[in-house]
């Protein structure tokens, strides 16, 4: 691409010429150029600009109407938060570590070495985890009975048995998967070394502590941005498994109050014979009807306290000791962007219990392992020797000139012709 400078001189890119008005969009002239005649020399022209339809081509939205509403869904999420996602993390080129570093060994627990997670130093908190399973499906099995003896229509069973299987689902995902545990090779990210002078220690798991990390003791792991221990999930709450805590607590919600709003219609608006039930069903929706009032009391304030721990990004822990020296009015975290919860993967995915894939996982588990910045180092070893040879390979091939070509920074040569 070459220019030249001038007042008048057109803008030649790739065998096309283009003029550049000041007062308007750039235009396709072809291979010739069109010179501006000086104001004197002007003929006097009789066109009136008001008869004349005009265009702001600057302001005029051409994008297809999908994109246009899928960027007003986006906008909330990026521009309404004062702390934005692009801030903690810049755009910048991710790699998939595809290598595995998990264990491979089929056994149950929260050490380094278990294969499977899984709590089994609270033997209370297995009983309520296994209570939790047993209420959903019996609050299940009684919706199907319902349809089945023509009590309910059978897509409104369909729809609540979809809802526990996928209540079932987060809770298993919640109780299974790692919180964000820091293992004992843990070392600080780059920016936190180069910003930070000190670090801080567990003194229990004798390892680094990355910043709102804190050590369960029933756990007896240290967990990356923990929230608390739940004794119904039977697990820690942190970076990796918020998503799960969070997709029980909503199916929760949602069953209880569908399950509800279904009895409530049958017995103060039924007036038909359809809605009478035998002694069996009315037993077991009694029992029902308790248990999901109980479960929407408990994960109405549940979600309230997540969405409150989001929006503040301080996490309950954190508030309860801020609380108990009467600091929390001084803190200064930052909300918690919702892609560090659910993932980048898309919003179609934030409603499946399926784990989240994070932007850099380094930066919001608030570690990394030698093991991985040296396969980084060797990553970026590779790729520099890489883009050096194709440098070098385009040097030789270039057959006018005796000095390397500087690689093109600019767009593609069709950007310059639209208008």
């Amino acid at each position: 691409m070459t220019g030249m400078t001038g007042e008048d001189t057109p803008l030649i890119t790739h065998n096309k010429a283009s003029t550049i008005n000041e007062d308007g969009p750039r235009r396709r002239t072809g291979a010739q150029t069109t010179q501006q005649q000086p104001d004197e020399e002007r003929e006097p022209s009789n066109f009136d600009p008001g008869s004349a339809p005009t265009t702001d081509y600057e302001k005029q939205d051409r994008r297809p109407l999908w994109t246009r509403v899928t960027s007003m869904v986006q906008t909330p999420f990026t521009t309404s938060m004062p702390f934005k996602y692009d801030q903690m993390m810049p755009l910048e080129v991710h790699y998939i570590d595809t290598f595995n570093d998990q264990p491979w060994s089929c056994s149950f627990g929260t050490k380094e070495d278990d294969g499977i997670w899984l709590n089994r130093n609270d033997q209370p908190g297995l009983m309520m985890s296994f209570l939790v399973w047993l209420l959903i499906v019996y609050s299940g099995v009684t919706v199907t009975l319902l349809a089945e003896h023509n009590q309910l229509p059978s897509l409104v069973s369909i729809t609540y048995g979809t809802i526990c299987a996928l209540a079932l689902a987060s809770h298993a995902k919640t109780m299974f998967t790692d919180p964000g545990s820091i293992p004992q090779s843990a070392v600080p990210v780059y920016d936190a070394s180069v910003t930070v002078s000190t670090h801080a220690m567990c003194s229990h798991c004798q390892s680094f502590k990355p910043p709102t990390c804190h050590h369960c003791r029933i756990c007896d792991r240290c967990v990356s941005r923990m929230d608390h221990h739940c004794p119904w999930m039977n697990n820690c709450v942190g970076a990796g498994n918020m998503k799960h805590f969070i997709l029980f607590l909503g199916y929760t919600w949602t069953g209880s109050s569908l399950a509800l709003l279904i009895f409530a219609w049958n017995y103060f608006l039924c007036e038909s014979e359809i809605c009478v039930f035998n002694v069996v069903l009315v037993q077991l929706v009694r029992a029902m009807s308790v248990i999901c009032v109980g479960s929407l009391l408990f994960t109405s304030s549940m979600l309230m306290n997540v969405t409150y721990g989001i929006i503040t990004g301080t996490g309950t822990i954190d508030r309860l000791k801020k609380k108990a020296t009467n600091t929390l009015y001084l803190s200064e975290d930052e909300p918690v962007p919702l892609e560090v919860v659910f993932g980048i993967q898309g919003y179609w995915s934030w409603f499946l219990p399926i784990d989240p894939v994070f932007a850099d996982f380094d930066k919001i588990m608030g570690y990394s392992t030698p093991q991985r910045l040296l396969r980084e180092q060797m990553r970026d070893s590779e790729s520099s020797v890489v883009r050096e040879s194709s440098v070098g390979k385009a040097a030789i091939s270039t057959p006018y000139s005796d000095e390397p070509r500087p690689a093109e920074t600019g767009p593609p040569p069709a950007l310059y012709n639209e208008i």
